[in-house]
């Protein structure tokens, strides 16, 4: 059984950004979908599909040497701060950078490429040793990095691989939706019949390539695990969780009968639980459960509630420190020049009921 379990977001001396991520609660408190995509159309995204790359492990992460990043200054520009799942996980970064004696500065670029080349060029002013990038447009910005290591600045991207860097770390969005896809296979799986198929909703955002890269990935993991157990009565936009909770409300009012949810990101969880749990007067059966990517901490608390069918969350690295510190140990692999390849594809873990109390102790 689930058990009840946000403190004030921390800033991190940063430029708070506008809404870059995913997700966001029911009462419009934002959060992040996968660890940072933006809404930007698809042809400005780079796919992860077919990239090649080496996939991190605990034992990868190991490698680095944290005390490495003493005297070691490091900028980082993201899309935004002004969200959940950044503002945790860049307090969290900063936190293990200071205490392993490096000095870092994080600013967010409120999705704006013209802005964000600006800090990097400031960045490179500074005589940073590392510059981290979480691109508005990728493309955008491959010029200023080229020119940030001509300066002799090392430079890692988090999210793209890009051309003119010396790290990247990325997701594999194919494989993010397979393990959705599975997860809620498998709950179908032992609830659902031939003769009584579960009914799916898909929460997507088709849009942006690598959130449609997550969605066909989902529907892979669901075949791949309850075939012929299942139909996909309605497949709707909602980017976060308001959009969510308003796509829900409308499929249940043409299929109430539908009890499963799959979706690209956190505000897909928020949101549906939210719908789910008025239609239901918080009554949850057990055979209804919504399975999406990320974690927050909304996320976690919806995980430990009865009231709620959030049924998984797959995640990254784990909780904000867990992702803070494997970033940090990305900038002490590259600074060492230990990466065996460009691209470092983050892991994925399941966050259910029954871990999600031990996520939560490691979140910001």
């Amino acid at each position: 059984m689930k058990k009840k379990m946000f403190a004030l977001l921390c800033a991190c001396a940063v430029t708070v950004g506008l809404l870059a991520g995913c997700g966001g609660s029911a009462s419009s408190t934002s959060t992040s979908a996968s660890g940072g995509e933006t809404t930007k159309p698809a042809e400005t995204q780079t796919s992860t599909s077919e990239t090649e790359g080496v996939q991190a492990s605990p034992e990868f992460y190991a490698k680095a040497d944290l005390a490495s990043l003493s005297g070691k200054k490091i900028g980082v520009t993201i899309q935004s701060l002004q969200n959940a799942y950044w503002a945790g996980v860049m307090t969290a970064l900063q936190n293990v950078v200071e205490a392993n004696g490096g000095q870092i500065t994080i600013v967010a670029c409120d999705d704006s490429s013209a802005t964000q080349i600006g800090q990097i060029e400031n960045f490179v002013s500074s005589k940073c040793d590392l510059i981290m990038i979480h691109p508005s447009d990728a493309a955008a910005v491959e010029d200023a990095a080229a020119q940030a290591r001509t300066a002799g600045c090392k430079v890692m991207c988090w999210d793209d691989p890009m051309t003119n860097t010396d790290g990247n770390w990325v997701l594999n969005n194919t494989d993010l939706g397979i393990e959705i896809g599975k997860a809620a296979g498998e709950f179908i799986s032992e609830h659902y019949t031939a003769d009584n198929k579960a009914q799916i909703a898909m929460i997507n955002y088709p849009q942006t390539t690598i959130l449609l890269e997550r969605e066909e990935g989902i529907k892979q993991g669901l075949e791949d695990t309850a075939a012929g157990l299942y139909e996909i009565v309605s497949s709707q936009a909602g980017l976060d969780a308001n959009q969510a909770q308003t796509a829900m409300e409308t499929i249940l009012q043409r299929y109430p009968d539908c009890k499963i949810v799959t979706g690209i990101g956190s505000g897909a969880m928020i949101g549906s639980d939210e719908a789910f749990q008025i239609s239901t007067g918080g009554k949850i059966p057990e055979e209804m459960g919504v399975f999406t990517a990320d974690v927050t901490k909304q996320q976690l608390e919806h995980l430990m509630n009865d009231t709620y069918p959030a049924r998984t969350a797959i995640g990254f690295e784990g909780s904000d420190v867990d992702t803070g510190t494997a970033c940090a140990s990305m900038f002490a692999l590259i600074l060492g020049d230990q990466l065996e390849s460009q691209n470092v594809f983050r892991g994925l873990m399941r966050i259910t009921p029954e871990n999600a109390a031990t996520i939560m102790e490691g979140m910001q």
